[in-house]
């Protein structure tokens, strides 16, 4: 039990560590000299990153539990795709300025962050749920408590 919580422990930071590294990092909102921003991050910008950061970690902590448990990949990589869109520079994004130009990344694609965001929270939370509840019912199956039983 004891190692199974260190081992939990390790793996959340890990999964923290690289949600900074993979999010933090290309966005500028961890200062770097590689990547920088032409529009200043806003708080809302901060706050989906820290909650981004803390599911990444929640999730990964999961596997600390051995357990045939499939992870949820395509509401993970959705979420991790949209809260990379919430958090980023709307005019540094180069999709985002292929297809709208920077008057258009401006108008149309920044208003639109916040709400990619929490979807992108939303999707994260999601996995995390998920991979909560599989983890649970594979506990369950290993270990079945009958109440008719006698004690």
């Amino acid at each position: 039990m004891r190692s199974t919580a260190l081992r939990a422990t390790l793996y959340a930071v890990t999964g923290a560590l690289a949600a900074v590294l993979l999010i933090g990092l290309p966005t500028a909102l961890v200062p770097n000299p590689i990547f920088g921003r032409m529009i200043p991050p806003d708080t809302l910008d901060y706050a989906v990153f820290a909650v981004t950061v803390a599911l990444a970690g929640a999730l990964a902590a999961t596997y600390a539990w051995p357990s045939a448990c499939p992870l949820p990949e395509r509401r993970l990589a959705a979420g991790t795709i949209v809260t990379y869109l919430a958090v980023g520079c709307p005019t540094c994004n180069k999709l985002v300025l292929l297809a709208l130009g920077t008057s258009g990344a401006l108008q149309w694609f920044a208003p639109l962050q916040p709400f990619f965001g929490v979807a992108g929270i939303a999707l994260l939370g999601w996995s995390v749920l998920s991979r909560l509840r599989t983890l649970r019912s594979a506990a369950g199956r290993a270990s079945p408590r009958r109440l008719d039983a006698p004690s």
